[in-house]
């Protein structure tokens, strides 16, 4: 069974209770969730993780290779900032999606720029949660495997 790796960088295991205004009040086990049906209903199997580290996200990048068909990244606020998670994106040759829950190129100036979209094979912002189920849409799409409806 093809899988995807669902990483999530910083801060996100505060999401629900972490400016709620910006992210929404959905939390990062609903965000588990969601990917975990959506993969089910397309026929993938779905790791999630997440870590406020740096270092534990690029091992987690290199341990997909080989493992993974593909990644879908919420790199949080080391999308803005991390040349070495490009790298490792580089480096691992594992297709990636971006997403971000809110839309960063409507925020401050600072968040427009991204280390990660470079080598991406695209990006997702402003959706919120249902960003992941769209990127989980994608990689079907792009793995050749069946598309089905957008999750709701």
């Amino acid at each position: 069974m093809t899988s995807l790796l669902i990483l999530n960088g910083p801060n996100l295991n505060l999401l629900g209770t972490r400016q709620p205004e910006v992210y929404g009040r959905t939390t990062l086990e609903d965000v588990r969730r969601l990917c975990e049906a959506e993969g089910a209903r397309l026929g993938m199997a779905i790791a999630f993780a997440q870590s406020n580290h740096e270092g534990v996200l690029i091992d987690a990048i290199h341990g997909a290779r080989g493992v993974h068909a593909g990644i879908v990244l919420n790199a949080g606020a080391y999308t803005h900032t991390s040349v070495a998670l490009m790298d490792a994106i580089s480096s691992a040759a594992v297709p990636l999606i971006e997403v971000h829950l809110s839309n960063i190129h409507a925020r401050e100036a600072f968040r427009h720029k991204s280390y990660i979209a470079p080598v991406a094979l695209g990006q997702i912002c402003g959706f919120g949660a249902v960003g992941y189920a769209l990127a989980i849409q994608a990689f079907a799409a792009h793995l050749g495997l069946q598309s089905g409806e957008p999750a709701a």
